[in-house]
């Protein structure tokens, strides 16, 4: 397992249209900082998450940078609103997601990442009452299968993250839809303070038990975010979940992938680099 960290968070380093010098002090920030990989996202190269156009070069130029650096590119992010209630607005995201996963086999990375959407018009981690309607589920699966086709053209796989407030919120809802879309392209992400809440923190480790041992066929990537007791995201090891655990978990399963801190500032970076090796380490 690697210790990794969200581009995002380095928004300092992360400036300027193209390449250089942007990414290049980015990957040495997350190199410094004690990471030995990343979970990219195009802002972090001066472009929108789903760019209408990607410059030539830009995407490679970006894997050689990080294999100077010595930091692995786990994934890309490539996330929108894949359950938004308009399909136009769900048909303007595809050309840029086309170009995440252009991006991504240029770079060189395995898998872009997603999430599933919600009914809300305005926020995409907002949560909506019909995110639990049949309509929404199918409209999700809809725009997956568009998804899929395209990963499959790139041979690029998907990662989908159960998260609260979206269509997938949870590791049943997680495996019954990877089970209905039965896809080799397709797996999963599992961020253990989204299986979480303030009333469920109690029981905590039987969540996170049943979540690994439900999701460990098509987990591909690994989050290790914090909560603190009101559930607000914190830096990894400052809150109350047990990352410890957790990591003993997929452990246990055969993951041995990014483990991707995210949810903190910059300033915090190696702070959690540091807790994410020890608890690699400990649980080795």
């Amino acid at each position: 397992m690697q210790a990794a960290v969200f581009s995002r968070i380095y928004t300092t380093a992360a400036m300027g249209p193209g390449p250089e010098p942007g990414a290049a002090a980015l990957l040495r920030a997350v190199a410094a900082d004690g990471f030995y990989a990343v979970q990219a996202n195009l802002i972090s190269l001066g472009l929108a998450s789903l760019p209408a156009y990607l410059p030539a070069g830009l995407a490679s130029t970006f894997g050689r940078e990080a294999e100077r650096q010595g930091v692995r590119i786990a994934a890309l992010s490539g996330t929108y609103n894949m359950a938004h209630p308009d399909v136009g607005v769900r048909r303007e995201c595809r050309p840029g997601f086309r170009n995440v996963i252009s991006a991504a086999r240029e770079m060189g990375a395995a898998m872009v990442t997603l999430c599933s959407g919600t009914r809300d018009q305005q926020d995409m981690w907002s949560f909506h009452a019909d995110n639990h309607s049949a309509k929404a589920w199918n409209d999700l699966r809809s725009e997956l299968e568009f998804a899929l086709d395209a990963a499959a053209r790139a041979g690029i796989r998907l990662a989908l993250e159960p998260e609260p407030a979206n269509v997938v919120a949870d590791a049943s809802a997680a495996a019954r839809m990877l089970q209905q879309m039965a896809s080799p392209h397709l797996g999963v992400v599992l961020d253990a303070a989204n299986l979480l809440a303030p009333v469920t923190l109690a029981q905590q480790h039987a969540i996170l038990d049943r979540a690994v041992k439900l999701l460990s066929p098509f987990l591909l990537l690994a989050h290790a975010k914090d909560i603190d007791p009101f559930g607000n995201v914190i830096a990894p090891g400052r809150g109350v979940v047990d990352l410890a655990a957790f990591v003993r978990l997929l452990r246990a399963a055969g993951y041995d992938g990014a483990l991707v801190a995210h949810g903190f500032g910059q300033e915090e970076a190696p702070y959690a680099a540091r807790t994410l090796k020890n608890l690699i380490g400990e649980c080795a």
